[in-house]
């Protein structure tokens, strides 16, 4: 299929795990691809993967300044995009007694505050017709202990997908959110554990899943290419959670 092809997709946060998945997706359904990332060797590398149009900008998620930076590079460039995927965020969990208020600015600056800003700075940049799709989590639905900032950011996320799906209606952007339940990707070897305890970890965590298994990035990427579609015209300001049934069954 070439869905997207003569379509230009930017995904931030696109050098590994889901970014990275929707990434090489959408450039095998004829996408040009713009990756974001902070990793200057990872985005060359991801780069040169995605095939001779793709560009790689080294930006950080999160700061409205570099938020009007990446939108300022894609408008000296010439881009007007016909998709994006909000993926770049962070995933850090802390207790109610061990919570601190850098680990929550952190969090919302990225997660919450870091989106708002960069799809304001794009805003001028989106193509009528398209199609923004926001990495969303489970987290804002279970209840899971020692999550409350990390859901209560995603959860925050889920509202910003409905509130400027109907500010955009009138241009026929649509906005959406795609909630990853446990998927395979280098996030669980960022959570500060020994192998051991990751092991124990995500062990704990498998138990929980209807399906029996982790998904996978490729699987979650196929979800983000089919709200970023034209076949998902009808679907505006939903959420769709690809978990394996851990938060439904």
């Amino acid at each position: 299929m070439n869905r997207f092809e003569q379509k230009t997709v930017l995904v931030t946060g696109g050098t590994s795990g889901i970014g990275l998945a929707a990434a090489q997706a959408f450039a095998a359904e004829g996408a040009r691809v713009i990756v974001t990332g902070r990793d200057a060797a990872a985005l060359e590398t991801t780069r040169a993967t995605l095939g001779a149009r793709a560009v790689a900008i080294q930006n950080t998620a999160g700061a409205p300044g570099a938020a009007a930076a990446l939108a300022d590079a894609l408008q000296t460039a010439g881009i007007r995009l016909d998709a994006v995927f909000v993926n770049a965020g962070i995933a850090k969990f802390a207790t109610l007694a061990d919570a601190t208020e850098d680990l929550w600015d952190q969090t919302f600056n990225t997660n919450i505050k870091g989106v708002f800003f960069q799809l304001q700075a794009l805003d001028p940049l989106l193509n009528p017709g398209a199609s923004i799709v926001l990495n969303g989590s489970i987290n804002a639905h279970i209840g899971m202990p020692a999550s409350s900032i990390y859901a209560a950011s995603k959860a925050a996320l889920i509202s910003l997908a409905k509130t400027l799906s109907a500010e955009l209606l009138p241009r026929g952007i649509r906005v959406n959110v795609v909630s990853p339940g446990p998927i395979s990707t280098p996030i669980y070897g960022k959570l500060g554990l020994d192998a051991e305890a990751l092991e124990k970890t995500a062990a704990g965590i498998q138990a929980q899943i209807p399906l029996g298994r982790f998904g996978t990035p490729q699987e979650l990427a196929s979800t983000v290419l089919h709200l970023a579609a034209p076949e998902s015209a009808f679907i505006v300001g939903t959420e769709i959670i690809v978990d394996g049934g851990m938060s439904q069954l």
